[in-house]
């Protein structure tokens, strides 16, 4: 091959994509250039980019126009090489007319890999079905300051739980042949002050003990076979330009053999945000970035182009270094069947075969199933958070309701950033959603025919309003009951309340809507606020006077649903909080995996403690535990720490036990709980069942002084517990044995059974 064939290999090509705003990514108007395909071909081309999730396309028409694509660049180029194409999948196939998921925040909050596997499987055979190869998800950064618009992106505050349910989505994912993303690798949400693609300054230890983990795990248990860098820089150092990351660890250490992807625009970041390459020196910034890592420039081609080749022309760059990207992008082709002698980009959805048109395969896919529906809508109950329960819910059949707030006639308050809709679709107001979304006010008059629904929005989400709020109260003391509907806009780039680029300055509810909770609920009448949310919000004093709260983060298309039927009692509710609420507005950055002195103390007048814990979450049976102990009060290699969990009640319910670890003392500062296990256990009325953890030795580790992780004998505590901070039944036992050191092949996870009477 020659050096341009090559190269072109390892970038993308963004069809379609607007260079006159930022619509969909940061400094797209300042990144792209026109790019004249016709000219690229002949020397082949390495990925395409979104070609379903740039602009409305009916599917079907889409799976014959990238067919087409498809066949242009293998007759163009001599060794005729297919490109790779790759679309977004973080809540589902960003695409038009393609089911909206829960976003990964609601993943977390179900507690339920297994669910989330089959989730990402069915996202993963869709995009397979109409020719699409590699999805960018999911993402696996931990939630440090809640202020950060991507929190709804992430899967909670936990490295345990976000590695955890982000691995079982990989698996689904790769295992309907789909190749999935890691991202953003690493640190960018830990930035300050949660400013989207702002410094980060962790030290190693938080880097390796928090930040880190989830990647590890997925690396190790997914088959995942793409990374996508953070576009952050660590202390000084961009992650787009740090080969200590992108190839001695991941690559060195962790043995990753896939292809590592730029995240959009980031190459081209090293020198027009970044200042580590001159301005303008694209050769420059593409030489440091394939140096130190990234396989791959995306989403179109600015510097792995002719700058990189004119810098390994100059000497300023090796073609070896090209050469060893190109080996990682030939050989994951090679996997996806791309160069096979008998390969078609023929999709099967496309009726007509070879003589696929317009009028033959318009209408014949469909992204938007009954069973994904129905597994969107299962999802959604499983996610749904009960924070407050004062006996109000279930519902008992209120003959008048009044339905009062800002997202309870919204249909798109149910969506993240990155769901279609309003993603893309928002650019393009002239084009249907192409898939249902019912609103709240919908979906409860048709929970509750029989009742008498009043609305008054009261306020806008975030325009400050307080006109409609005497309104609000007035329909409020009319009524049996009044459900608050409050929340966010998602967006991208300061046009919503919650997104990429939509960060917060503190976690107060936006716009006045925080002064129309407390004007409702103190109407009198009995309240249940109901949050549909991309992050957690400090709620004022509603933890205290409001009759019930439910937490419901972007529950997807089948969301409304989920929630009315919480309200009523057909839903049973089962999630639990992948993230702290706060209560104050605040106090961020603050996360429940705390050292001491980050809690409340004597020397601070600001008190962090959270209304509701990280693991919190109510239901409506009833569950009684009983402690069953530990095997054993000293343990060098393993211990087990079981409890009997008994649904009570005479409702079917769900609960979630979890394991902490607390290490009062160590040789350096440690969390004072942290979560090493999990399990979701489902109980018929009246059953019982024994949760029993086999724990090894090696989930105490931390990293220690010398920067080396180990396993430090002394005495540590197990807490059996609801929430990190309804801690149900501790367990002091003594580690006994030498410190001793450990590495990335250790073991990660509790041996988990549950055992039924």
């Amino acid at each position: 091959m020659t050096l341009e064939e090559k190269l072109a290999q390892l970038f993308g090509i963004w069809v379609g994509a607007s260079a006159d705003g930022g619509e969909v990514a940061p400094h797209q108007n300042d990144m792209i250039d026109d790019v004249d395909i016709e000219e690229l071909l002949p020397e082949g081309l390495g990925q395409l980019t979104r070609p379903f999730g740039t602009a409305p396309v009916d599917p079907a028409l889409g799976a014959l126009s990238l067919q087409r694509t498809q066949e242009r660049i293998v007759s163009s180029n001599r060794f005729g090489i297919p490109a790779v194409a790759h679309e977004e999948c973080l809540a589902g196939f960003a695409t038009w007319g393609a089911t909206a998921y829960p976003v990964p925040l609601s993943w977390g909050a179900s507690f339920d890999p297994d669910l989330v596997r089959e989730m990402a499987g069915r996202i993963g055979a869709d995009m397979r079905s109409v020719g699409v190869h590699q999805g960018l998800a999911p993402v696996l950064d931990v939630v440090r300051d809640a202020r950060w618009g991507r929190v709804e992106e992430t899967i909670g505050e936990d490295p345990y739980l976000v590695g955890t349910i982000a691995t079982a989505y990989i698996q689904g994912l790769e295992r309907a042949g789909i190749v999935a993303t890691l991202k953003h690798f690493v640190g960018y949400s830990a930035s300050k002050a949660g400013r989207n693609l702002a410094p980060v300054s962790v030290g190693p230890r938080e880097l390796a003990d928090v930040l880190l983990p989830p990647f590890e795990m997925a690396i190790r248990e997914s088959g995942v076979r793409s990374v996508m860098n953070a576009y952050t820089d660590i202390d000084g150092v961009p992650t787009a330009a740090d080969a200590s990351l992108l190839t001695g660890l991941l690559r060195d250490v962790w043995g990753f053999d896939g292809t590592v992807v730029a995240d959009y625009f980031s190459v081209g970041f090293l020198a027009a945000l970044h200042g580590v390459a001159a301005e303008g020196d694209w050769g420059g910034a593409a030489a440091t970035a394939i140096t130190a890592g990234i396989d791959v420039e995306l989403p179109t081609v600015r510097g792995y182009g002719a700058p990189l080749a004119q810098a390994v022309r100059d000497g300023r760059l090796d073609e070896a270094i090209v050469d060893r990207a190109l080996r990682r992008v030939l050989l994951q082709k090679l996997d996806l069947g791309l160069l096979d002698a008998d390969w078609s980009p023929m999709p099967a959805v496309l009726a007509g075969g070879a003589d696929a048109s317009v009028d033959t395969v318009r209408g014949t896919v469909d992204l938007d199933s009954a069973e994904n529906r129905e597994l969107a809508a299962k999802l959604a109950e499983r996610a749904i958070v009960l924070l407050r329960n004062d006996g109000i819910l279930p519902l008992a059949a209120p003959r008048r309701i009044a339905v009062v707030g800002p997202t309870a006639d919204d249909p798109y308050a149910v969506l993240g950033c990155y769901s279609f809709p309003a993603h893309v679709g928002v650019q393009h107001p002239e084009t249907p959603i192409g898939i249902g979304l019912p609103t709240l006010l919908e979906s409860l008059r048709a929970e509750f025919p029989e009742a008498d629904l009043v609305y008054v929005r009261g306020t806008t989400i975030d325009g400050g309003e307080t006109a409609e709020i005497p309104a609000a109260v007035e329909a409020a003391r009319d009524a049996d009951v009044v459900i608050l509907a409050l929340g966010d806009r998602a967006g991208l780039f300061g046009r919503g309340t919650s997104g990429e680029g939509c960060d917060a300055e503190s976690l107060a509810l936006p716009g006045a809507q925080q002064q129309l909770l407390d004007a409702v609920v103190a109407s009198g009448t009995p309240s249940v606020v109901t949050l549909l949310a991309g992050r957690p919000y400090a709620l004022g004093s509603a933890p205290e006077s409001a009759d019930a709260i439910l937490e419901a983060f972007f529950l997807g298309e089948e969301g409304t649903q989920a929630i009315a039927g919480a309200l009523s009692g057909r839903v049973n509710p089962a999630g639990r909080l992948p993230v702290s609420v706060p209560a104050t507005a605040g106090a961020q950055p603050s996360s429940y995996l705390a050292a001491p002195l980050a809690r409340k103390s004597g020397v601070s007048n600001i008190d962090p403690t959270p209304a509701y814990w990280f693991g919190h979450g109510l239901s409506y049976s009833e569950f009684a535990w009983s402690d069953l102990g530990t095997s054993s009060r000293l343990f060098s290699e393993t211990v087990e720490v079981r409890v009997k969990v008994a649904n009570t009640s005479d409702r079917d319910g769900s609960e979630v036990v979890q394991l902490y670890l607390h290490d009062p003392v160590a040789s350096v500062v440690r969390p004072v709980q942290r979560l090493i296990s999990f399990a979701r256990v489902d109980l018929a009325a009246g059953e019982d069942a024994t949760v029993t953890f086999r724990v090894p030795a090696e989930l105490t580790s931390f990293t220690g002084v010398d920067g080396r992780r180990i396993v430090e004998p002394g005495a540590v505590v197990f807490g059996v517990a609801r929430s990190a901070g309804d801690i149900v039944f501790s367990h002091p036992v003594e580690l006994t044995g030498e410190t001793r050191v450990v590495d990335h092949t250790r073991p990660l996870h509790a041996e988990v059974s549950i055992s039924r009477a």
